[in-house]
């Protein structure tokens, strides 16, 4: 079992590797470049080339049944998911076979949106305390019941 963070803008790194510490879970944190990498023994970082979704190529590959991943990549959630692993966004949702077509569907609908009108401005709401507890929790039940499916 193995815990793949999409490392690139992802607040809950550090929730991630207390997790993983608390369940003795190997974590991939996965980016660009311009993160430390952690000195804990448990967390590798992997460092990626530059280029458009190279760290999501390189969790897709590996990331399947009994594997954890944490990602706001829509698209790269529904590799994973098909792949069998349990994948949760930032603020804890977790994203399964049952919902996955659903929240494509949504992304791709405000994708074009936005795209319909230039001036739109803002983004979604901002990152909460209680984003980051929910995500805890989500992460704790995840990274148990993937041991247990084990």
């Amino acid at each position: 079992m193995s815990l793949y963070v999409d490392a690139d803008a992802c607040p809950v790194k550090d929730e991630c590797t207390r997790a993983a510490e608390r369940l003795g879970v190997r974590v991939f944190v996965v980016c660009n470049g311009g993160l430390r990498p952690s000195a804990h023994p448990l967390v590798e970082t992997v460092f990626v080339p530059d280029g458009p979704d190279e760290a999501d190529k390189w969790i897709a590959e590996r990331a399947g049944p009994g594997d954890v991943v944490v990602t706001g990549d829509i698209p790269l959630a529904a590799k994973c998911v098909a792949s069998g692993a349990a994948v949760l966004k930032h603020d804890g949702e977790a994203l399964t076979p049952a919902n996955i077509g659903n929240v494509l569907a949504m992304r791709d609908l405000m994708a074009d949106l936005r795209s319909a009108d230039p001036f739109r401005q803002g983004g979604g709401r901002a990152f909460t305390k209680a984003d980051r507890g929910r995500f805890s929790a989500a992460l704790d039940r995840a990274l148990r019941m993937a041991g247990a499916a084990r």
